[in-house]
């Protein structure tokens, strides 16, 4: 069953020059427990989708739903993850993580609440850096200090929006393999938002290749892996397939081919 459902979403935003069109008839489905990766060309609204999912902003047409009930403000079951960070520097690791149950109400108890904290952080490798500030660590690390504030208040829906964007390639495939991690001890439906094609495959149970703006969905990639899902998976033959038909669908989208040519 669809946890999540985009159906005829249209959005434009209000410019001096007038509407700017950024999603038309735009529909997605990601199923509860999913995992969709969503790629696209730049500027055709993929972060616009995610504001639209977590409540912040309104469609002008057509409904985002959750559970069947339509998206009318943010939702406390939502967590996010961003490129940046954002971390306070004021703080330590631990109440960064924190953050969020002081504004999300939670039936945790003070100790419970740190308790669970201290969990997440364990769960990505930052165990013992729970009193550093955000200067005192890399950007790797930060970025897993993110993931667990965007987890702590256990979300249904996590949505991150090119969270490993910045990081250097090492750095980058260490954290998908977190994911995965995390992924089987904190349940939950995940959208990814992302320009790396390797990252999607990896990462998610779904691809949707978005067309250029305004937006609607090109093209719906099941993912088929072989064996364990590791970086050894992105090697396959099945995985260089995947990945061939991703840059073809891409270069559609991008106006660079057409449907009939060969991938």
């Amino acid at each position: 069953m669809a946890l999540i459902e985009i159906k005829g979403v249209t959005h434009a935003y209000k410019t001096a020059s007038g509407p700017l069109p950024v999603l038309n008839d735009l529909n997605i489905s990601v199923p509860e427990g999913g995992f969709t990766a969503v790629v696209g060309p730049s500027g055709c609204g993929k972060s616009t989708l995610t504001r639209l999912i977590a409540g912040l902003m309104k469609p002008d047409t057509g409904t985002v739903m959750l559970h069947g009930k339509p998206v009318t403000g943010p939702r406390a079951t939502v967590g996010m993850a961003f490129q940046n960070p954002v971390l306070l520097e004021w703080r330590t690791i631990l109440q960064n993580v924190l953050l969020p149950l002081e504004i999300v109400q939670t039936k945790l108890t003070r100790a419970e609440q740190q308790d669970r904290a201290r969990h997440l952080l364990s769960l990505v490798g930052l165990s013992g850096f729970e009193d550093k500030r955000p200067s005192e660590l890399s950007g790797g690390m930060r970025q897993r200090a993110s993931l667990c504030r965007a987890l702590i208040h256990q979300p249904e829906v996590l949505i991150l929006d090119e969270p490993f964007g910045a990081l250097d390639a090492f750095t980058r495939e260490d954290l998908w393999q977190t994911m995965h991690k995390v992924k089987e001890k904190e349940p939950f439906t995940g959208v990814l938002i992302t320009h790396d094609l390797r990252e999607s495959i990896f990462l998610a149970d779904q691809v949707v290749v978005l067309s250029g703006r305004p937006a609607t969905t090109q093209y719906v990639l099941d993912v088929q892996a072989e064996g364990p899902r590791d970086l050894d998976h992105l090697y396959t033959a099945k995985s260089a397939d995947q990945l061939a038909t991703l840059r073809h669908q891409i270069a559609v989208a991008q106006g660079r081919a057409s449907e009939g040519d060969a991938a």
